[in-house]
């Protein structure tokens, strides 16, 4: 295995396929800042270029594209709260507040060098863990699936916000939006009032921006005459020592959450990113009440645990064929496209490709860091922006991205009407996220489910009958009761003594 990789590297090394590396990482970093435009439409767009190239050299293009697709989604969350793909809107949560306190630029090194940590623990356990993970991705069945689901559920209601009754009201609006269109199962309309535009669904890419993009764009709109837009000051472009001190831990706690659930299909990289966080804000003892106000674990967790899911997506890709995130579908049509078929004999057929594929993660990851490091003032500078000039050019960006979804005009109709539903979230104080995560999970959580009832003849103890589901639903249990059986035990703490009378004190 050493040998091969060490093959690998000498053909992801040629100047030919460095330079095919360097591309990938800075169209990908540049993709992914524009909100709507990420890392999957970026590598679906580029397949149509790639025909006159040759696959080890397009397949290193497309590594970099992600890696740098997913960084440049986190630099839009952090600095304009406007998540460039879904996998990056943890990122905003505290990444954002730190950027409105001047503290844009440590944010972005905490993602960059986030990303970088959990890339390579990640692509280093691809070459490892390959045949163990995918064994067990295998072994999971529908049940397991659904309880994962549900935890990514409640972990995103009941753990990040501030209200449960507001974050399932949340939850709802994205299930709802996620039945909209026809039933896999039955081919029953759904939701689509008669529309054959409806019939297709809602894509995520576009309800995200919707939420993201527009909602803030209208709510920032709304808010302009009472505040001025402020340039807000960005501090020094490293880490200091106490951010280090705050953030190593997160960094390699991230890559073992984000990589299993990269390998199999559970959402990608949304769900560990998620509960990266909840892990994160859970394990603070020091500094948990600045969680959602600026805390730099909440960036530097959720991005090394994308990073690293990013590889453990590759892992179902290339030894079973199974596509588990956008990505991973558009790069599984590129490999039909050259007549190569993913699976356990890939490694053997295609030695070269698939070693020289690994080994430009390596590569893109160091060109990733060593890029965007000296960059994140450049990156910073965009909160300087005027307000109108920078959110008329995130619409502009987020209507160009939704209309190159499917070419159509009724998807940005779509997209304005759903924008102005999160404006109106953001009024009432409903959290944008458990709806992203609903749209996101909720048709695979239902696909799910109906198949472990099938399985079991509608007993709903099929949803239960696996070691796996059981424990999951444990944890979820614990989430959901602990915090009502700890505040009904929790010795109530003595009230201050009362100021002495002034009579008593001879006042």
């Amino acid at each position: 295995m050493f040998q091969q990789l060490m093959d690998g590297f000498a053909t992801a090394l040629t100047p030919t396929h460095l330079a095919m590396a360097a591309l990938g990482v800075l169209l990908g970093t540049a993709i992914g800042v524009l909100p709507g435009i990420g890392p999957a439409m970026a590598v679906a767009l580029l397949l149509p270029v790639t025909y006159g190239l040759e696959p080890t050299g397009a397949f290193i293009m497309f590594a970099g594209i992600y890696y740098g697709g997913m960084f440049g989604g986190s630099t839009t969350s952090i600095l304009l709260n406007t998540p460039g793909e879904s996998a990056a809107v943890v990122a905003a949560i505290d990444g954002n507040p730190m950027a409105r306190k001047g503290r844009g630029s440590q944010a972005l090194a905490a993602a960059a060098i986030g990303h970088f940590i959990g890339g390579i623990i990640g692509t280093t356990m691809l070459v490892l863990l390959a045949p163990t993970v995918a064994e067990f991705a295998v072994d999971i069945g529908a049940p397991d699936f659904f309880a994962i689901m549900v935890l990514a559920f409640i972990a995103v209601t009941s753990v990040l916000g501030a209200s449960r009754v507001r974050g399932f009201a949340s939850l709802l609006i994205g299930l709802t939006i996620g039945l909209v269109g026809l039933d896999e199962m039955t081919g029953q309309q759904r939701l689509t009032f008669g529309s054959l535009h409806l019939a297709d669904g809602i894509d995520v890419v576009i309800v995200a921006v919707a939420l993201f993009a527009v909602g803030e764009s209208l709510w920032v709109a709304a808010h302009l005459r009472r505040t001025t837009g402020q340039a807000i000051p960005v501090g020094r472009p490293w880490l200091g020592r106490a951010d280090l001190k705050r953030a190593w831990k997160p960094w390699l706690r991230g890559p073992f959450i984000g990589f299993p659930f990269g390998a199999i299909p559970a959402g990608g990289a949304e769900i560990p990113t998620f509960l990266s966080y909840v892990a994160e804000k859970r394990l603070s003892k020091e500094h948990r009440d600045e969680f959602g106000k600026g805390a730099i674990e909440g960036v530097a967790g959720p991005e090394a645990t994308a990073s690293a899911s990013a590889a453990g997506t590759l892992v179902s890709m290339l030894t079973l064929g199974l596509p588990t995130t956008a990505v991973a579908a558009v790069m599984l049509a590129a490999f039909q496209q050259y007549g190569i078929q993913p699976g356990p004999l890939l490694f053997q057929r295609e030695s070269s490709l698939v070693w020289g594929l690994i080994a430009s993660l390596f590569i893109g990851l160091t060109l990733l860091l060593v890029l965007n490091l000296p960059l994140a003032p450049l990156w910073a500078k965009l909160l300087r922006i005027p307000r109108p000039y920078l959110y008329a050019g995130i619409l502009f960006f987020a209507s160009v991205g939704a209309y190159a979804v499917n070419a159509d005009v009724f998807d940005l109709l779509i997209m304005f009407a759903i924008g102005v539903l999160g404006f109106v979230m953001r009024r009432y104080g409903l959290p944008v996220l458990p709806a992203i995560i609903g749209v996101i999970l909720g048709p695979a959580a239902e696909q799910q489910m109906r198949r472990a009832l099938q399985l079991s003849d509608g007993d709903l103890v099929g949803l239960v009958n696996t070691p796996f589901s059981i424990v999951v639903y444990v944890i979820i249990a614990v989430l959901l009761f602990f915090p009502l059986v700890w505040k009904a035990v929790r010795p109530e703490k003595p009230a201050p003594p009362s100021a002495p009378d002034r009579e008593e004190v001879g006042v």
